[in-house]
């Protein structure tokens, strides 16, 4: 039997006396009888109760048989004091009220400690009455009591994600089960790829061609993905020239004004443009600028071949009914890589205010290699109004400003053992600080807590499912027949 021992502020905190097994990330009903109304707590700690004069019997206990040589017990007391001893104390976090089974936000009344009743709930029936993955849902994995856990297309879109965790914890493998969710559902992903992870999403485990070969294009900068200057756009360039390059606002305006000079001589290619800044005459400008368009042709991103060339519309429509686009920037050194990111976000802008797209799921894997710190804020309000829907990966949490946190809609936590990372995850407005770091450093490889719209606010400990892919990403290893 478990029974309420005391209420401070959302922590309410429950005696069992009985072998229950109740373990942290649990949930507990508490079914107040009289007031025809509950309680439903998450246990994010577990203990003994502290119980005066414990510690005392328990060091009389071993003296008393070494005197003796055997155990006095002539009122038979042992049992109900051994019972004592092992008496549990859980700490729970008050999610939500329930009324007549039916959820409540109201928690702010004190339930009666003698008529309520502490039980066990049900993942299934937390799952249930919670309504989460009712509609239109993507499998993510099972809870630790066997509960499937699915999430509601409808939870992450047109809202901004976080998957963290410290390496090797199943990060990454959570990614790629979104992103292939998304497509089933019919949505359009776009992946930034520093690590080669996904090029071989489209392949089953065994090599075989999967279900969504044909829905997950991999384009490669300067190989398979190249534009012309026409394509990118005055403006486009003029940001990836000025952000990237650092360009001086004196020597954007004569880069402007080459431009449209070659625009209306229809000269405009990598070669005539070249040679116009050259001709300019102040020095110090006509260094800056050649300086940035000879790292622009450096990356053989730009091409004046059109048989060469590809345009976004056109890949778009590949994937049309649901799919990928995923750029590999593995092995791009960091300048190549951020103005493949400034162009391809400038880009998606354009056609989404264009209405080429209606959205973009973004995936954004360790984005604080090619994003400036400038850059959140414009990522996570701007462009989620135009419909970039981002979802961040990272095992660097102090990478992602704190900012960011606060807007979070979900955060998907894997194992963190260090405290610093934990108080900064702890920062989002959707979790409160000791569920985090209580139960984060706890998880097993490829356990997640799941926290946010997602789960209703109810935060939920779930494995995980595996996915019949290609995943890439494991650590190569020397010793491998240990």
């Amino acid at each position: 039997m478990m029974h309420i021992y005391k209420i401070d502020g959302n922590t309410l905190q429950v005696i069992c006396c009985s072998p229950e097994d109740v373990r942290k990330g649990d949930y507990l009903l508490i079914n107040d009888v009289a007031a025809k109304r509950g309680l439903i707590a998450q246990v994010v700690n577990t203990g003994y109760a502290n119980v005066p004069g414990i510690l005392e019997d328990i060091l009389r206990e071993p003296s008393a048989s070494r005197v003796m040589g055997k155990d006095l017990d002539p009122l038979e007391m042992k049992p109900y004091v051994d019972m004592i001893k092992d008496a549990k104390s859980f700490t729970c976090k008050i999610r939500r009220g329930v009324v007549e089974e039916t959820l409540d936000d109201d928690i702010s009344w004190v339930p009666s400690r003698s008529t309520s009743r502490v039980e066990n709930l049900s993942d299934e029936k937390l799952i249930k009455m919670a309504g989460v993955g009712k509609h239109n849902s993507i499998s993510i994995g099972t809870t630790k009591r066997g509960g499937e856990v699915s999430i509601d297309v409808a939870s992450i879109d047109g809202k901004l994600n976080i998957i963290t965790g410290k390496k090797d914890t199943g990060k990454s493998h959570l990614s790629k089960l979104l992103v292939l969710g998304l497509i089933s559902k019919g949505g359009i992903c776009v992946v930034f790829d520093v690590n080669g992870e996904y090029v071989n999403l489209g392949y089953t485990s065994d090599g075989e061609k999967g279900p969504f070969y044909d829905k997950i294009i991999v384009l490669s900068p300067g190989e398979n993905f190249k534009v012309t200057l026409k394509y990118a756009g005055l403006n486009v360039l003029l940001s990836v020239m000025s952000s990237v390059l650092d360009l001086p606002a004196t020597s954007a305006w004569e880069f402007r004004r080459i431009w449209q000079y070659l625009v209306k001589s229809g000269m405009l290619s990598l070669r005539e443009l070249g040679e116009a800044i050259q001709s300019v005459k102040n020095n110090y400008v006509q260094d800056a600028l050649l300086r940035r368009y000879e790292s622009l042709v450096s990356t053989g991103f730009f091409t004046d071949y059109t048989e060469d060339a590809i345009t976004l519309e056109n890949v778009l429509k590949k994937v049309k009914g649901g799919g990928a686009l995923v750029f590999n920037l593995q092995d791009l050194p960091p300048t190549f890589r951020r103005i493949i990111v400034e162009f391809l976000l400038n880009k998606f802008s354009q056609l989404l205010r264009k209405w080429v797209v209606r959205a973009i799921f973004l995936f954004a894997e360790e984005a604080h290699l090619y994003l400036k710190e400038t850059y959140w804020d414009d990522i996570v309000t701007r462009m989620r109004h135009l419909g970039v829907f981002t979802t961040f990966v990272t095992n660097q949490p102090d990478s992602i400003r704190e900012g960011v946190y606060r807007q979070a809609d979900n955060i998907f936590l894997f194992n963190f053992t260090n405290e610093n990372d934990l108080d900064i995850v702890s920062r989002a407005t959707r979790v409160d600080v000791e569920t985090v770091k209580v139960i984060a450093c706890e998880l097993p490889r490829h356990h997640c807590l799941m926290l946010g719209k997602a789960v209703k606010d109810f935060p939920l400990i779930v494995e995980v499912n595996p996915i019949d892919a290609k995943t890439m990403g494991q650590t190569r290893l020397f010793f491998t027949n240990l």
